[in-house]
């Protein structure tokens, strides 16, 4: 296990010795469609600040030019997992930040949702090579320490750049008018976003066993549109199925999530981390949770009671949730503890602080 990990660190380490240039900076992506969110608001703030060389380390290619760039970065962020930085020694001014991809914590993820010794140690190596972990809020920080095996000292409730998105002025009405000529069904209805989460159990993933989409058309479609954005596993498995269904938008590909949960009216969810950003708009959420109990035996668990804490409705059934959406009477009562549950800055300034302190080191 780790053996593609451990030839990237062998190769890296080979060039380790390099001089760092103080002013290069290196993104690590999975490819050029990640290079967004945390990043490019990170990028952004840098060149507010000086003459930077960005690069990009794509973490699928073994190739020396890529290796290169990596090892000579004065500033590596990174926005996921890359573990093979527990393999390899980096040069002592080059510093190591882990931004990660989501606000928040509510699912338990990494370390605290695995039973694999070996994957927790390789995550506890990885860990002691990174400087610093930005999150958004000293309540969550024992949760992150467990999951990143970390020093806790590295933490830093700053908040993650990303989130600066919805606190920037933006023209709703012409990114509507944008997605409307796209998916003309969408014009003049209300957009419910449906965002399942992915499931360890195949037959869970399939949300039309549980969804009736015939009935939920019949009832709700005159006001309503159905966008259903699925995880890229689940819409990989199901795509045939998923394709024989009619009068929804399959927004699975939409390359902008946060345009997308900017311009819907409501969100539908189950267990997926999207409701803590989704939180940040001060909209609708409604939690469908047809397999409550199996998702608590055979999948991860959660850091907090799910449904005393959930900001919004829990349904279990189709039914109960259409009888919601048609009532439009929503629970938002829990809506302002949740917000300060995750956050201690609601202020579009992360990038601003996580920059100010990187220089300030």
């Amino acid at each position: 296990m780790y053996f593609k990990h451990k030839i990237f660190g062998f190769i890296f380490n080979l060039f380790s010795k390099s001089k760092v240039n103080d002013n290069q900076i290196a993104f690590v992506v999975d490819d050029k469609n990640s290079f967004k969110g945390n990043f490019q608001y990170i990028k952004r703030e840098f060149s507010k600040r000086g003459d930077f060389d960005f690069v990009f380390f794509n973490k699928n290619s073994l190739s020396i030019s890529n290796i290169k760039k990596l090892a000579k970065s004065k500033y590596i962020f990174l926005n996921d997992n890359f573990l093979a930085i527990a393999f390899m020694n980096f040069n002592k001014d080059s510093k190591i930040f882990q931004l990660w991809h989501a606000p928040g914590a509510f699912k338990k993820f990494a370390a605290s949702s695995s039973d694999n010794k070996e994957e927790i140690a390789v995550i506890a190596k990885a860990s002691k090579k990174t400087d610093y972990l930005f999150i958004t809020s000293e309540n969550i920080k024992g949760f992150y320490r467990d999951a990143f095996r970390i020093d806790e000292n590295k933490i830093k409730s700053f908040g993650i750049p990303r989130t600066d998105y919805y606190f920037e002025d933006k023209d709703i009405k012409k990114l509507r008018e944008n997605f409307d000529e796209r998916y003309p069904i969408a014009k003049n209805k209300k957009i419910l976003l449906y965002a399942p989460t992915f499931r360890d159990n195949e037959e869970d993933n399939n949300v039309f066993n549980y969804l009736n989409l015939e009935k939920f058309n019949n009832d709700l479609s005159e006001e309503y549109v159905l966008a259903l954005r699925l995880h890229p596993k689940i819409n990989q498995f199901f795509k045939g199925d998923i394709d024989t269904k009619a009068d929804f938008i399959d927004v699975s590909g939409y390359k902008n999530e946060q345009e997308l949960m900017l311009i819907s009216d409501l969100l539908i969810t189950d267990y997926s981390s999207i409701m803590i950003e989704f939180a940040l708009l001060n909209k609708p959420i409604i939690f469908f949770t047809y397999d409550y109990d199996r998702y608590l035996t055979k999948d991860r668990g959660f850091y907090y009671d799910f449904e005393s804490n959930v900001p919004g409705d829990i349904v279990k059934t189709d039914d109960e949730l259409i009888k919601l959406i048609k009532e439009g009477s929503y629970n938002t009562e829990k809506h302002n503890s949740f917000l300060k549950m995750q956050f201690d800055y609601l202020d579009g300034n992360s990038s601003k602080r996580i920059v100010d302190f990187i220089l300030e080191e």
